[in-house]
């Protein structure tokens, strides 16, 4: 049996055996050479190691859009002034009198000096990261050396966060031993901690799958170090979470005759469920769930959306019953769209915004638990996000039936690809920002296109020239020339036709992230079923990590796989 398959372990058990070298911790702070100073109100000053650290912090971030932030800047300089000694607290009370501009230029020139490094040289600092690697990032779990995940403590820093995170600029500590809890089997050798260190607890739980945690300083949450996708862990994990979705196939009918019936229920808050559960199905929103005030960005799903956030249009461009979604999901990436939905929809909806006010919620009666209570009623270990997954499946196989043309060569049957998981990128609203790069990218590649053109009508003219020249001689010596040049300006054609379906799909995917839905949301085996069908090389749609998370499905999936 394959080593998927191996026995299964009983309930909630998910390790017998488990033996690794613990984290590996970031090297301790490198102090700046002597010539490389801070200045203060345009004065050299000598800081502090401690405060030194933190200063390099914000010197190397100073060619990026947060340090302009003025949120960003406020949180910095409040969280830096705390770790100062008195005497620098007496001197540095203004962040504009800083100048950290000689820090963040060696920082610069050292980056590009690495750059610069010779091939002899990279190798060398290559084996010795891969001899951290093979020391600290595997373990032995159950009797196979498995791959660890992210072996590495984060270092500190600047926290970011993404979109318009109240907390960004705010010092992410130092990770130490001593805030560290191993976990592994009682009967291994158990992780040392660095010389003069311990570690905070060391317990040995083979109900979770991870080796060892810290809750990080900032949002006060848990970090894991966890297996790396490809591991057989992790694979059974994911495999499951696609199973779950198939089952939802055979009961998503049953499931919307009920919230449809229940559109019209005596109880508010059924109605509530019944209308969010709608949302969740046909348009692949995330619940949402109930949070602290203040404590991370103002972002919601369905559960939490508020009156302000949608608008209602009983006509809007030639559609009735529209409604104008407009608010911040899931890292505060934009959500945006207008949607016509069914009549008694647009009624409730009505219903639920009489009398309230903006700011107040649409769905009142209903949080993220009530709601997931309910599904995990109508089938075993349904949730919000189940419905994501198998609508996300379910797309991106329909799309590439509807799309893929068995005539087309592997570059148009890719650009199908493209195309399929873009509509379920489109759905789960998976943006990113255009790349910086995208404009010198996509002027190189219309070089090109401008370039293959002219060789295209060149070898036109040849073939041509050359069939008139065979008409005139009619001998087997010009008969092969007509033959040979038609050949090239053949295969010149296709190159062109390469090169403007490139473009085509660089163009329409400047905006949408394919990744996040590709690794998250997408049964593996649909596109490992399309490739062999269609003749396409997996590693054309995933590289070489992607195919090690997924080894499971390469294995499993034949050409005829149905989601």
């Amino acid at each position: 049996c394959s080593r998927w398959e191996e026995e299964k372990k009983e309930d909630g058990v998910k390790w017998m055996q488990l033996e690794h070298r613990g984290p590996y911790f970031v090297p301790p702070y490198e102090p700046l050479p002597e010539d490389v100073q801070f200045y203060y109100d345009g004065k050299p000053l000598k800081l502090s190691l401690a405060t030194e650290e933190i200063a390099t912090f914000y010197a190397k971030m100073l060619d990026h859009e947060y340090t302009t932030k003025e949120i960003f800047q406020n949180n910095f300089f409040h969280d830096w002034r705390k770790e100062m000694t008195s005497e620098e607290q007496e001197i540095i009370k203004d962040l504009d009198k800083c100048d950290f501009r000689e820090i963040h230029k060696y920082f610069v020139d050292k980056n590009e000096a690495r750059k610069a490094l010779s091939k002899e040289e990279k190798q060398k600092l290559k084996e010795e990261a891969d001899k951290i690697q093979e020391e600290y990032g595997y373990c032995i779990l159950d009797g196979h050396r498995e791959k660890i995940g992210n072996f590495k403590t984060e270092p500190p820093g600047l926290f970011r966060g993404r979109g318009e995170h109240p907390k960004m600029g705010m010092l992410k500590k130092r990770i130490m031993p001593e805030d560290v809890i191993i976990n592994c089997s009682r009967d291994s050798k158990i992780p040392e901690p660095p010389e003069g260190h311990k570690w905070k607890e060391v317990r040995c739980d083979n109900t979770v799958t991870w080796l060892a945690s810290w809750t990080e300083n900032i949002q006060n949450t848990l970090k894991y170090i966890m297996l790396n996708p490809s591991s057989k862990l992790k694979g059974e994990k994911d495999w499951e979470k696609y199973e779950v979705a198939r089952r939802l196939k055979d009961v998503v009918h049953t499931i919307r005759a009920q919230y449809r019936k229940d559109w019209d229920s005596e109880k508010i808050k059924k109605r509530q469920r019944a209308v969010a559960l709608y949302f969740i199905d046909k348009l692949a929103l995330r619940a949402g769930n109930e949070k602290e005030e203040g404590e991370t960005a103002d972002t919601v799903g369905c559960c939490s959306l508020r009156v302000e956030h949608i608008q209602l249009h009983p006509q809007l461009d030639g559609q009735k019953h529209v409604v104008e979604f407009d608010f911040l999901g899931k890292d505060s990436i934009r959500y945006y769209n207008k949607v016509s939905v069914e009549k008694p929809v647009f009624r409730n909806l009505k219903l639920f915004m009489k009398g309230k006010d903006p700011s107040e919620d649409l769905f009142d009666q209903l949080t993220t638990s009530f709601l997931n209570k309910h599904l995990q009623h109508l089938m075993d270990g349904l949730t919000a996000k189940v419905f994501r997954t198998y609508n996300a499946s379910i797309t991106l196989q329909e799309q590439l039936k509807a799309l893929t043309n068995p005539e087309d060569n592997v570059a148009g049957k890719l650009l199908s690809y493209n195309r399929a998981n873009r509509a379920v990128a489109i759905l789960c609203n998976h943006q990113r920002s255009i790349p910086k790069t995208f404009a010198r990218s996509m002027q190189v590649l219309q070089e090109k296109i401008d370039s293959k053109k002219k060789q295209v009508e060149e070898a036109q003219e040849e073939v041509k020239k050359a069939e008139e020249e065979f008409k005139e001689t009619e001998d087997a010596k010009t008969e092969a020339n007509v033959q040979k040049k038609k050949k090239l300006l053949k295969r010149l054609e296709e190159q062109l036709a390469k090169l403007n379906t490139q473009a085509m799909d660089k163009e329409e995917n400047k905006q949408i992230a394919l990744g996040t839905s590709k690794l998250n949301y997408l049964d593996p085996r649909i596109s490992v079923a399309w490739c062999k069908k269609f003749g396409i090389p997996i590693e054309k749609i995933y590289n070489k990590t992607q195919r090690e998370k997924f080894a499971w499905a390469i294995d499993m999936a034949g050409e005829d796989f149905e989601f």
